[in-house]
């Protein structure tokens, strides 16, 4: 079976016996913070009870960290669990994507047959959201996605773009979804956040996980923030009662606390990410300027299949609708991580 997505540690295991270098999840380079496993071990006596459905406590010093009302959160077993949701909730016949995107949008919208239209971004523009995409929207769209910043090109749209898209969507009837996973890596998170617009877009859909910044692929946690109860209400009935297990709700409470940890990732990533793409373009290889923490760049087709058989694997790109088997994602891990990812690269390529 060929998964979609990176962070397939067990199958590379099983093929070559042994772990790889794994540049293909953009996960925390600096793995777990203690407070959250100590949380996560503090919490084990409590595993013979059933965790609390709405997660009061969690969703309470949510609302404090987000600056949002408890009301407007909604917390699922990752982003992707609340993707599935809210696509049962909404029930589109017509959505909107930018391409390349997060693949998990259209196959959940496809769950319900929904209509998934997708708007090519254009490589001579850094794969950069524009006018078009907005223009693109009309009476018959019901929903559109936007992933800020975008994976897997790290492209971060303005907030006067994502302004224009929401108007356009409320005057078309439709759904905005902003996808802000990786927005927290980004010092520039404040101002680029769609969260100002919360309390007057019920049409307005925000996604957030502990998932990235705070290592937490394996716990599953994420929340939806939107002023609409009575959509939040439906996607809270579109899966399992118990969605966000006690173990990971006690994760998401500490984590919260790890804002020095939070700020360290952020150093790391904003000094480590020009010199990963500087590496990469020595090297020959065409890098596209994102301001995630990860990097698009180009190589040859067989580029991806020969790194792993020489110990590191990258995201190959060739399944994301709007690019080829040329395109690879490299995350951006610890300078001794991508030093010697760019030494296995140079291996390969000489």
């Amino acid at each position: 079976m060929e998964l979609v997505h990176g962070g397939d540690w067990a199958g590379y295991r099983a093929e070559f016996g042994r772990d790889a270098l794994d540049f293909s999840a953009n996960v925390s380079p600096l793995g777990l913070p203690a407070g959250v496993a100590a949380a996560i071990t503090a919490a084990l006596p409590m595993a013979d009870r059933y965790p609390d459905p709405l997660c009061r406590a969690l969703r309470t010093k949510l609302a404090a960290a987000e600056g949002v009302d408890t009301a407007q959160i909604l917390c699922g077993n990752g982003a992707a669990d609340l993707i599935y949701r809210l696509a049962l909730a909404l029930r589109p016949r017509r959505a909107l994507l930018p391409a390349p995107t997060f693949a998990e949008y259209a196959a959940a919208l496809e769950t319900v047959d929904c209509d998934v239209q997708r708007f090519l971004l254009r490589e001579e523009n850094d794969f950069a959201v524009t006018d078009g995409f907005v223009d693109a929207i009309d009476d018959s769209t019901d929903a559109v996605f936007l992933c800020q910043p975008n994976n897997p090109t790290g492209q971060v749209t303005p907030l006067v773009m994502v302004q224009k898209l929401l108007r356009r969507c409320a005057d078309c009837g439709a759904v905005l979804v902003v996808d802000e996973c990786f927005l927290d890596f980004l010092a520039a998170r404040e101002a680029l956040t769609a969260k100002t617009a919360l309390r007057d877009a019920p049409n307005l859909i925000i996604l957030k996980a502990f998932t990235k910044l705070y290592a937490m692929a394996g716990v599953r946690l994420g929340y939806a923030l939107c002023s609409d109860a009575a959509l939040l209400d439906k996607m809270r009935a579109a899966g399992q009662p118990w969605a966000v297990s006690g173990l990971a709700q006690a994760a998401g409470l500490a984590a919260l606390e790890e804002t020095a940890y939070a700020d360290s990732v952020r150093t790391l990533i904003a000094d480590q990410r020009p010199r990963l793409a500087a590496g990469l373009r020595a090297l020959g290889l065409r890098v596209v300027d994102g301001q995630a923490n990860y990097l698009l760049f180009r190589a040859s087709a067989d580029f991806g299949a020969k790194l792993r058989r020489h110990g590191a694997v990258v995201r190959g790109c060739g399944n994301y609708p709007g690019l080829d088997e040329t395109w690879y994602r490299t995350a951006v891990r610890t300078q001794k991580e991508n030093e010697q990812l760019l030494k296995i690269m140079r291996e390969v390529l000489a």
